[in-house]
């Protein structure tokens, strides 16, 4: 997916115009909902990602629920932190089911957290 087209995404997904957030790589996003008006929404972004990113099995790192959108295409896939979400499109699994969906979003925000790489800053504080 172009960064174009997830930022397009995220768009369409994330509800509540004054909700910053930023997108990374392989389709993780970090919902940046009160930052101050001084604050690097990118490098916040980072700072949570490389937290909260990572799996580790057996911790609360490896959980995740599933999201189907309505409308679709494709699934959120959140994490352990409520403002760290994973988009997965049709196109991306061949299995539906929430497991299938789950673990492939969850290893796409494993390789965000550990790459950190920003592809897009959408920025909605107030002017």
């Amino acid at each position: 997916m172009s960064e174009q087209d997830l930022a397009g995404t995220w768009r369409r997904i994330i509800r509540g115009d004054g909700k910053s957030w930023v997108a990374f790589a392989h389709g993780t996003c970090v919902v940046l909902p009160n930052p101050g008006p001084s604050v690097d929404l990118a490098a916040r972004a980072v700072d949570i990602l490389r937290e909260y990113g990572p799996v580790h099995a057996g911790s609360p790192a490896g959980d995740f629920s599933t999201i189907t959108l309505d409308p679709g295409p494709g699934w959120v896939v959140s994490s352990h932190h409520n403002d760290v979400l994973t988009y997965v499109g049709p196109d991306e699994v061949s299995d539906n089911s929430d497991l299938a969906v789950g673990l492939y979003g969850r290893t796409k925000r494993n390789q965000d957290g550990h790459e950190l790489d920003v592809v897009h800053v959408e920025d909605k504080r107030p002017r």
